[in-house]
């Protein structure tokens, strides 16, 4: 068996490979939009999204290369969310993975029209994936949408911002995590495993995988921001505190947010127990989420 790190490394490898493809040459007209969403989608990513896309699929029984457009599609769908979200008009932040932000680099307009082309562009690739049969590009489609949307993390980051207004309480904390980041994390999971045209028992397996995980990996963040450094990162830290964001420190604390994080993980892990040793990746991945420092 491979070792964690080998098949990130590996998978992420084949994801930059794809996503240059699939993304405008910097050359093609309009030039600086282009190089606007180049510059953000290549700005040293984990690649976590479409990595668990390719993973499930694989464990789903997939085979071949149908999964790499809607995996990628998951992670320019990411992309086109920080972009937005690193404004100033929502986190306002100068730095995002130790480089200037996209609006910083190109101004504000461009980095609003780079997002706003990465969205788009992300459906029209899973609509050219010819590999995948019709039925299985639209049930894509339909994940890619619901979790990105007002019902999933649109809404998500609009309650959000709401919930810059007024005291954070458990309830709000949860469902802003669970559509800011849950969701969308479930849904790379689910992509896999819908481009693989995996079974219904499989699938709910795998969602509660993708949530607990999604969950996990918010609330880790939270309290990086109150334990980690600008250097560890790639950006301002402690400004969650600074504007009364709503997060789980915020409510329970360190230690109790922590507790919930791991508790999370088990969830997931224990979902994955009807997949036996071929789940390997993900249950390493599932723990790398509780236990990294950036």
């Amino acid at each position: 068996m491979a070792s964690l790190e080998s098949y990130l490394a590996g998978k992420r490898e084949a994801v930059e490979r794809a996503l240059d493809r699939l993304l405008p040459p910097a050359d093609t007209p309009p030039e600086r939009l282009h190089e606007a969403m180049r510059y953000s989608v290549f700005s040293g990513g984990k690649r976590l999204r479409p990595i668990l896309a390719i993973a499930a699929y694989e464990l789903a029984g997939g085979e071949g290369d149908a999964v790499m457009a809607p995996a990628c599609a998951s992670e320019i769908v990411h992309t086109y969310s920080l972009i937005h979200d690193d404004l100033p008009a929502m986190d306002d932040d100068d730095l995002r993975r130790g480089r200037p932000t996209c609006h910083k680099a190109y101004g504000e307009g461009l980095a609003i029209l780079a997002g706003d082309g990465l969205l788009t562009l992300a459906f029209a690739i899973v609509l050219g994936e010819d590999a995948l049969s019709h039925e299985r590009r639209n049930a894509v489609l339909r994940e890619l949408a619901s979790a990105n949307g007002p019902s999933g993390m649109v809404g998500g980051q609009a309650a959000d911002l709401e919930g810059e207004r007024s005291a954070p309480t458990l309830g709000s904390v949860e469902f802003i995590h669970t559509h800011k980041t849950a969701l969308p994390i479930e849904a790379a999971v689910a992509i896999g495993a819908l481009s693989a045209g995996a079974g219904e028992d499989a699938l709910a397996a795998l969602r509660t995988y993708g949530r607990a995980i999604g969950l996990a990996f918010q609330i880790a963040d939270d309290l990086l921001d109150e334990r980690g450094t600008e250097d560890e990162m790639g950006k301002a830290v402690g400004k969650d505190r600074g504007r009364g964001k709503q997060t789980y420190p915020a409510v329970v604390g360190l230690d109790k947010a922590e507790e919930r994080a791991r508790g999370l993980t088990d969830e997931a892990l224990a979902a994955l127990e009807r997949f036996g040793g071929e789940a390997w990746p993900l249950r390493e991945i599932a723990r790398f989420i509780v236990n990294r420092r950036n």
